[in-house]
């Protein structure tokens, strides 16, 4: 102990002996660290605001037949559920699951008597579905549906805007039914909603359960989205499910989120490929650093071979003058990320509309402690063996050959 303590004490020394060249060093590690950190940090952020929304909009396991999730029907709730009521005391029995939410999609027309258009609709239980949920769509208009009033409906701004509708119009809604016949029910819009996606708010419609039940004249519903208590126990949840309900498909929040999904890749890939270019240029710049260091010191270390000094042991002092400036580099950088992180909580920065969407979102940096370490760890890694690396050649040089060097 007391001899790593003594050979760090000479690599610091021997970083002191430039400092301009060694501050140079520990700033282009600690803004690469920071770098790294900020980008992972606000990927992970992204990941989490997605998988936090993707859940709260199904559920964090979606239950349905298995034809619900791979195959198209024919005619609406084809594959519906039936006896919903039993099976939702069960999933209720089960001490992880929170709520238990019914749901109704289907497709048809909605007019205002002059003009038809397309819409997607989907029938909900309001008062759960907003309770649980919580506030997932930005009312604009009027308010959102409410427990025990039939045939209201809520418009997408979009539809609203094309059908002339505002809180209170009539509509009528179109739709075949589980029998293949086409039924209409005249309805009431009660408010107006944005998604903060433009192409949706053009098509959706939300209506009560019993609402979308009489229109498609069934008793059926499309699937349960079931809530579970923690977002880390719906892996265990489903295998659990997918036991005791063979009969039934039960798909994760994640099988239902191809948006998620395609995020998480694309920034996978970014971010990733950032890291290893950051990664680069700090080894290079360490790596240039330290040949410079140690070429000045060819007779020394000519000097210090003759005396006796092994040649490994010169080898593990550049290593450890490698491991110090890639360190404290690296330190520097955790804290320079964690102080950004910091202040965009106390400064919010609102970032632009991603493409699809017409509303921003807040920039946010996670702070993660094994994205932290990984990256300290790789920084002083890679800077110790591009120390070591440069090292060899100068102090293997023969004896004669190191002290003869100008």
């Amino acid at each position: 102990m007391n001899a790593l303590l003594k050979w760090l004490k000479f690599a610091a020394q021997n970083t002191l002996r430039n400092r301009r060249r060694s501050a140079v060093t520990v700033g282009i590690a600690a803004l690469g660290t920071a770098a790294i950190l900020l980008a992972g940090g606000f990927a992970l952020s992204t990941y989490q605001a997605l998988a936090q929304a993707s859940a709260r909009a199904t559920g964090h396991l979606v239950i349905g037949k298995p034809e619900q999730f791979t195959k198209d029907e024919d005619v609406p709730l084809q594959h519906g559920l039936d006896d919903v009521g039993a099976l939702r005391r069960r999933l209720l029995a089960e001490d992880a699951v929170r709520h238990v939410l019914p749901r109704v999609e289907f497709s048809g027309l909605v007019s205002n008597g002059d003009k038809s258009t397309v819409m997607m609709a989907a029938g909900i239980d309001p008062d759960a579905e907003f309770a649980v949920k919580g506030p997932f769509l930005k009312v604009e208009a009027g308010t959102v549906l409410a427990g025990g009033r039939t045939l209201q409906v809520m418009l997408g701004e979009g539809l609203a805007r094309s059908l002339k509708a505002t809180p209170g119009s009539g509509l009528t809604l179109l739709a075949s039914t589980t029998e293949g016949a086409l039924n209409a029910l005249d309805v009431t819009v009660t408010g107006v909603f944005s998604t903060g996606v433009a192409e949706i708010d053009k098509r959706l419609v939300y209506t009560d359960l019993a609402t979308a039940q009489k229109l498609l004249v069934t008793q059926r519903i499309s699937s349960l989205g079931v809530f579970l208590g923690r977002m880390d126990a719906t892996v265990p949840m489903q295998q659990r499910l997918r036991a005791t309900l063979p009969q039934l498909d039960v798909h994760t929040w994640v099988d239902e989120a191809p948006f998620y999904r395609s995020v998480k890749e694309l920034y996978n890939r970014i971010f990733g490929a950032l890291g290893l270019i950051i990664g680069v240029i700090v080894v290079f710049v360490v790596t240039n650093a330290m040949a410079m260091a140690i070429i000045e010191r060819t007779r020394e270390v000519g000097t210090l071979r003759a005396l006796g000094t092994l040649p490994s042991q010169l080898v593990r002092s550049c290593a450890l003058e490698g491991l110090l400036l890639g360190g404290t580099g690296a330190l520097l950088g955790t804290l320079m990320s964690i102080g950004v992180s910091l202040a965009l909580l106390a400064f919010p920065v609102q970032m632009p509309p991603p493409p699809g969407r017409n509303v921003g979102y807040p920039l946010l940096v996670a702070i993660d402690a094994p994205l932290i370490g990984a990256t300290v760890g790789a920084m002083v890694l890679l800077a110790t063996l591009a120390s070591a690396w440069v090292a060899r050649r100068t102090v293997n040089k023969p004896i004669v050959a190191a002290l003869a060097y100008t």
